[in-house]
């Protein structure tokens, strides 16, 4: 095959997990995690001393026994649902997939270097993050760019961008949500992950937009395709506006909050809403978490499991708990399409 017709080279990237249960692997996953700028931004040595202070002594074990609850016998429901999304994506195209995790195996270096001896000269990256945010997207295409330049300085490399308003992405979560909507909803919850209040500011370079009125995210400011908060309000009001849904039977909240690393973070909280929905005749909810591809411990456990426990002890009557687009047939459609643009 000549270089024009090189078989086109995909790497797949998400978020990254422990590699086993062992404390030690948790360890060391939350430390290369929290320990990323993106992530925890804030001068380093009050980022270290927040890291091994307060979360490396305590957090290992907590996460030991969520990750317990959904571990498999493959191992980590997230890799394994990445690697689930590459084989349909290969089988489907014939293309060349790798996965990649940003913290964790397979690394991403590793898979460079990989691709690197293949004589591949360029890659497309799909970072499995619908939303813009530093935490993810940024982290990502710095680390990708940053080891590409260590690796292989010749690769090209493109990056497919958010999609969290896409037309055809909605569609693909429309179609996952639409089973599960009965004449008994009380509630569709679009549960994102959370991030500190000081992260969304930063994606507002004039520092006079962003978080500065209630309704910011509605505006139609360039600066609300940048803005994680501004994101999650269009993919659920998109998607409810699709599924017919009146304005008191869907709304947003955030879950995974980690005071440690800020004490303000994006809200409503999840947990919050679930616990106060039965007081006020809320007593059957759909949760659906569109900030994650893949099921994994924050879907799995935090919402599937933890959330369940809240709504239900609260007084909730019916909790529906819609799983992420994973391997969905529709959703490796909409991927096919967008990559394909890309290597037009």
């Amino acid at each position: 095959m000549t270089a024009t017709m090189q078989t086109p080279t995909i790497m797949l990237i998400n978020l990254g997990s422990p590699s086993s249960l062992d404390i030690s692997d948790i360890r060391k996953y939350l430390k290369q995690m929290l320990s990323d700028d993106e992530i925890i931004d804030l001068p380093k040595p009050l980022q270290q001393f927040i890291v091994r202070a307060f979360v490396l002594p305590f957090r290992p074990k907590k996460s030991r026994r969520a990750y317990d609850k959904i571990w498999t016998s493959e191992g980590s429901p997230l890799l394994i649902n990445t690697q689930k999304i590459a084989r349909e994506l290969k089988n489907q195209t014939g293309w060349n997939v790798e996965v990649a995790m940003r913290y964790q195996e397979p690394s991403i270096r590793e898979t460079i270097q990989k691709i690197s001896k293949d004589s591949c000269k360029e890659i497309t990256v799909i970072p499995l993050y619908p939303h813009n945010a530093m935490a993810t997207v940024g982290s990502t295409k710095k680390e990708v760019e940053r080891i590409a330049m260590e690796v292989n300085e010749q690769l090209q490399i493109n990056f497919l961008k958010p999609f969290f308003d896409h037309s055809d992405y909605i569609d693909c979560l429309v179609k996952s949500i639409s089973p599960y909507i009965t004449d008994k909803l009380d509630m569709l919850l679009f549960s994102y992950h959370g991030l500190p209040e000081r992260q969304i500011r930063k994606s507002d370079p004039g520092g006079d937009y962003c978080m500065t009125e209630s309704d910011c995210c509605m505006g139609n400011s360039p600066i609300t395709k940048k803005c994680y908060r501004a994101n999650t309000q269009s993919t659920a009001r998109l998607t409810a506006d699709k599924l017919g849904l009146e304005k008191d039977k869907w709304a947003v909240s955030y879950q995974s909050r980690v005071s440690t690393i800020g004490p303000k973070w994006l809200s409503p909280y999840t947990s919050d809403e679930l616990k106060r929905y039965p007081d006020f005749g809320i007593k059957n909810v759909v949760v659906v978490c569109p900030s994650f591809v893949c099921d994994c411990l924050e879907t799995l456990f935090e919402i599937d499991i933890e959330g369940r426990d809240i709504f239900t002890e609260s007084g909730g009557a019916s909790f529906t708990f819609v799983p992420c687009l994973n391997d969905n047939t529709d959703f490796i459609n909409f991927l096919e399409s967008e990559v394909s643009s890309l290597l037009t």
